[in-house]
């Protein structure tokens, strides 16, 4: 029969980071810190761009503006613990601090999941009941599957935090966790006690939320395909086309990661491969998120336009 662990009561925990090497942590300091500073701005600015133009008030673009907040959020949850890091011999942290950055963490990204599939179901009523669309899409609607999408993506932090600090066991007061953020998986790995039931209710939870959400947003795209083939006009098909095509974009460069990431057991962790996916996934995805919108909407690039005539105007008039 085997002895149970020797379990001890956690003072900190210590952060690995990305790397060792004192050269490249300078390299790596300046690259995420241009990164971070692009995402704040282009996050900023598609929520004021969006705020400040009547004519973007609608269902699709509130989502996107929330999108960006949380896009904001999220990166900023992880991004700013690893660029003190990077300066900062000292990588310990916190019980508290750990518990606080795995609820944001999980908290912002579990509400990003429900919006996409929020966006998805916008998209489907737009081109599938084009003339219902104001009825089914009113602003009391949005403003429930806002609240929804919050709520949601907060119990979904709420279980993971309970269940990586409360009811998991380690063996040293300052366990190393070999990741550069305190990541639910991460700490599982290193807990020296039977995690056999965290493992069932987290995988089972965050598999729930994760395979729930994208069953929305493929059952979406799959009326909207149909409708799309019966238009008989090219023009009509490209254009609805267009219309998602950017949502499609980022639902599956978010999916594809957290699936990867989560959805697998913790037999297949590899500490090295994880810090480069959760940097994709955490400080790239919100990066990337408002130029592939801006890119590719014709109403975002238009306003945006407008906006820096009117503050060139607005310039000239405070020049004078």
């Amino acid at each position: 029969m085997m002895g149970v662990p020797n379990t001890t009561a956690v003072t900190e925990f210590l952060l690995a980071g990305l790397t060792d090497n004192s050269d490249l942590k300078h390299i790596l300091f300046t690259f995420f810190l241009v990164i971070y500073t692009l995402t704040l701005f282009q996050n900023m600015g598609l929520i004021v761009l969006i705020s400040s133009n009547s004519q973007l008030h609608t269902p699709m673009y509130s989502f996107l503006c929330h999108l960006s907040l949380l896009d904001i959020c999220y990166s900023s949850s992880v991004s700013i613990r690893m660029l003190m890091d990077f300066v900062s011999d000292k990588r310990s942290i916190s019980v508290a601090g750990c518990g606080f950055q795995m609820f944001s963490y999980a908290g912002f990204g579990g509400t990003e999941c429900f919006l996409l599939a929020a966006m998805s179901y916008d998209r489907f009523v737009a081109i599938c009941h084009p003339l219902s669309y104001l009825q089914m899409m009113s602003k009391q609607t949005v403003v429930i599957l806002l609240v929804l999408c919050y709520l949601g993506g907060f119990l979904n932090a709420v279980v993971e935090t309970c269940f990586s600090l409360l009811h998991l066991d380690f063996c040293e007061p300052r366990p190393h966790i070999h990741h550069f953020y305190c990541d639910v998986i991460a700490l599982i790995v290193i807990s020296c006690g039977d995690t056999r039931l965290n493992q069932l209710i987290l995988f089972s939870f965050v598999g729930f939320i994760e395979l729930s959400s994208l069953l929305v947003i493929l059952v979406s795209y799959l009326y909207i395909i149909i409708s799309v083939v019966r238009i008989r006009s090219s023009t009509g098909r490209k254009k609805a086309f267009s219309t998602c095509a950017s949502h499609l974009t980022v639902v599956t460069l978010f999916y594809g990661t957290i699936i990867f990431m989560y959805l697998r057991p913790s037999t297949a962790y590899s500490p090295e491969q994880d810090k480069v996916i959760a940097v994709f996934f955490t400080i790239i995805i919100p990066f990337l998120n408002p130029l592939i919108y801006s890119l590719r909407n014709r109403d975002v690039k238009t306003s945006a336009k407008k906006l820096g005539v009117s503050l060139k105007k607005m310039g000239s008039f405070a020049v004078l």
